[in-house]
Protein backbone atom coordinates (compact mmCIF):
# COMPACT_ATOMS: atom_id res chain seq x y z
CA UNK A 1 0.00 0.00 0.00
CA UNK A 2 1.52 3.25 -0.87
CA UNK A 3 0.69 6.45 1.19
CA UNK A 4 1.22 9.89 0.18
CA UNK A 5 1.96 12.79 2.39
CA UNK A 6 0.57 15.85 1.56
CA UNK A 7 1.93 17.64 4.70
CA UNK A 8 3.51 20.61 3.58
CA UNK A 9 7.67 21.01 4.11
CA UNK A 10 9.47 23.29 6.38
CA UNK A 11 8.13 27.16 4.98
CA UNK A 12 10.52 30.10 4.82
CA UNK A 13 9.95 33.22 6.61
CA UNK A 14 8.05 35.36 4.22
CA UNK A 15 9.44 38.95 4.77
CA UNK A 16 6.83 42.05 5.05
CA UNK A 17 5.19 43.23 2.21
CA UNK A 18 6.90 45.94 0.57
CA UNK A 19 5.67 49.85 1.63
CA UNK A 20 4.05 52.00 -0.18
CA UNK A 21 6.53 54.52 -0.92
CA UNK A 22 8.80 51.99 -2.22
CA UNK A 23 6.71 50.39 -4.52
CA UNK A 24 6.29 54.34 -5.95
CA UNK A 25 9.98 54.49 -6.30
CA UNK A 26 10.29 51.16 -7.64
CA UNK A 27 7.83 53.02 -10.12
CA UNK A 28 9.19 56.34 -10.91
CA UNK A 29 12.03 55.25 -11.57
CA UNK A 30 10.74 52.74 -14.57
CA UNK A 31 9.04 56.05 -15.84
CA UNK A 32 12.37 58.00 -15.69
CA UNK A 33 13.76 56.35 -18.19
CA UNK A 34 10.81 56.72 -20.55
CA UNK A 35 11.70 60.49 -21.39
CA UNK A 36 15.56 60.02 -22.37
CA UNK A 37 14.60 56.22 -24.10
CA UNK A 38 11.81 58.44 -26.25
CA UNK A 39 14.46 61.00 -26.88
CA UNK A 40 16.84 58.22 -28.45
CA UNK A 41 14.15 56.07 -30.55
CA UNK A 42 13.21 59.73 -32.24
CA UNK A 43 17.09 60.76 -33.03
CA UNK A 44 17.00 57.04 -34.29
CA UNK A 45 13.88 57.38 -36.52
CA UNK A 46 15.53 60.93 -38.07
CA UNK A 47 13.86 63.59 -35.77
CA UNK A 48 15.52 66.39 -35.53
CA UNK A 49 16.73 66.28 -31.73
CA UNK A 50 19.32 69.10 -31.59
CA UNK A 51 22.06 67.42 -33.65
CA UNK A 52 22.82 68.52 -37.72
CA UNK A 53 22.73 65.79 -40.15
CA UNK A 54 26.64 65.46 -40.48
CA UNK A 55 26.67 65.01 -36.65
CA UNK A 56 24.19 61.79 -36.93
CA UNK A 57 26.01 60.84 -39.73
CA UNK A 58 29.30 61.25 -38.54
CA UNK A 59 29.24 60.84 -34.90
CA UNK A 60 26.62 58.63 -34.77
CA UNK A 61 26.49 56.68 -37.86
CA UNK A 62 22.71 57.60 -38.48
CA UNK A 63 21.13 56.14 -40.95
CA UNK A 64 23.43 52.65 -40.15
CA UNK A 65 24.09 50.95 -37.43
CA UNK A 66 23.40 53.95 -34.92
CA UNK A 67 19.93 52.58 -35.38
CA UNK A 68 20.19 49.49 -33.63
CA UNK A 69 22.83 50.69 -31.06
CA UNK A 70 20.30 53.58 -29.79
CA UNK A 71 17.38 51.74 -30.19
CA UNK A 72 19.02 49.01 -28.06
CA UNK A 73 20.45 51.39 -25.47
CA UNK A 74 16.70 52.92 -25.04
CA UNK A 75 15.65 48.99 -24.63
CA UNK A 76 18.28 48.00 -22.40
CA UNK A 77 17.71 51.52 -19.85
CA UNK A 78 14.25 50.60 -19.83
CA UNK A 79 14.34 47.07 -19.11
CA UNK A 80 17.09 47.68 -16.21
CA UNK A 81 15.12 50.37 -15.02
CA UNK A 82 11.99 48.23 -14.26
CA UNK A 83 14.48 45.90 -12.21
CA UNK A 84 13.44 47.99 -9.19
CA UNK A 85 10.05 46.40 -9.71
CA UNK A 86 11.40 43.14 -8.67
CA UNK A 87 12.26 44.41 -5.20
CA UNK A 88 9.29 45.53 -4.64
CA UNK A 89 6.78 42.37 -6.03
CA UNK A 90 4.74 40.38 -3.86
CA UNK A 91 4.69 37.64 -6.55
CA UNK A 92 8.24 36.93 -7.17
CA UNK A 93 10.72 35.80 -4.25
CA UNK A 94 14.23 35.26 -5.45
CA UNK A 95 15.78 32.14 -4.11
CA UNK A 96 18.57 34.22 -2.00
CA UNK A 97 17.22 37.30 -0.65
CA UNK A 98 20.90 37.89 0.60
CA UNK A 99 22.15 37.52 -2.73
CA UNK A 100 19.06 39.80 -4.65
CA UNK A 101 20.74 42.75 -1.91
CA UNK A 102 24.02 42.49 -2.98
CA UNK A 103 23.19 42.86 -6.62
CA UNK A 104 20.69 45.69 -5.88
CA UNK A 105 23.21 47.67 -3.60
CA UNK A 106 25.95 47.10 -6.18
CA UNK A 107 23.48 48.64 -9.08
CA UNK A 108 22.51 51.25 -6.70
CA UNK A 109 26.30 52.45 -6.02
CA UNK A 110 27.45 52.08 -9.97
CA UNK A 111 24.22 54.20 -10.63
CA UNK A 112 25.39 56.92 -8.70
CA UNK A 113 28.87 56.44 -10.00
CA UNK A 114 27.36 56.58 -13.79
CA UNK A 115 24.89 59.35 -13.11
CA UNK A 116 28.17 61.44 -11.88
CA UNK A 117 30.24 60.74 -14.79
CA UNK A 118 26.81 61.98 -17.16
CA UNK A 119 26.94 65.32 -15.30
CA UNK A 120 30.93 65.64 -16.45
CA UNK A 121 29.87 64.42 -19.82
CA UNK A 122 27.23 66.70 -19.68
CA UNK A 123 28.86 69.72 -18.88
CA UNK A 124 32.28 69.35 -20.61
CA UNK A 125 31.66 67.47 -23.76
CA UNK A 126 28.24 66.35 -25.17
CA UNK A 127 25.95 69.98 -24.52
CA UNK A 128 28.88 72.25 -25.67
CA UNK A 129 30.34 70.19 -29.09
CA UNK A 130 27.16 68.45 -30.62
CA UNK A 131 23.85 70.29 -30.06
CA UNK A 132 23.09 72.74 -32.52
CA UNK A 133 21.16 75.52 -30.34
CA UNK A 134 20.08 76.49 -27.07
CA UNK A 135 16.98 74.93 -27.45
CA UNK A 136 18.24 71.97 -28.47
CA UNK A 137 20.41 71.52 -25.44
CA UNK A 138 17.51 72.31 -23.05
CA UNK A 139 15.17 69.83 -24.63
CA UNK A 140 17.99 67.58 -24.05
CA UNK A 141 18.14 68.84 -20.54
CA UNK A 142 14.49 67.93 -19.62
CA UNK A 143 14.37 64.62 -21.27
CA UNK A 144 17.81 63.48 -19.43
CA UNK A 145 16.81 64.89 -15.79
CA UNK A 146 15.00 62.43 -15.31
CA UNK A 147 17.69 60.21 -14.97
CA UNK A 148 19.50 61.67 -12.20
CA UNK A 149 16.87 60.90 -9.90
CA UNK A 150 17.46 57.06 -10.04
CA UNK A 151 20.31 56.45 -8.32
CA UNK A 152 18.41 57.95 -5.18
CA UNK A 153 15.18 56.22 -6.05
CA UNK A 154 17.09 52.89 -6.03
CA UNK A 155 18.98 53.62 -3.36
CA UNK A 156 15.99 54.26 -1.31
CA UNK A 157 14.00 51.02 -2.89
CA UNK A 158 17.12 48.71 -1.91
CA UNK A 159 17.18 49.88 1.46
CA UNK A 160 13.73 49.09 1.58
CA UNK A 161 14.47 45.94 0.32
CA UNK A 162 17.18 44.89 2.38
CA UNK A 163 15.67 46.10 5.65
CA UNK A 164 12.54 43.63 4.67
CA UNK A 165 15.18 40.54 4.27
CA UNK A 166 17.30 40.83 6.86
CA UNK A 167 18.16 37.64 8.91
CA UNK A 168 16.46 36.04 5.90
CA UNK A 169 18.28 32.61 4.55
Amino acid sequence: MCVMNTAPGPLLPVAAPAPVWARRAAHAIALCAVPSGLWRIAMASGVHVGYSEQVLRDVFDIPGWGIAYVVGLSVLAELAALFPLLLVSERWRPLRPRAMTAVAWTASAVLVVVALWQLVVAFTVESQTYMSSDTAQTVWAFTFAPLFAIPALMTAVTWSYAKRHRGRA
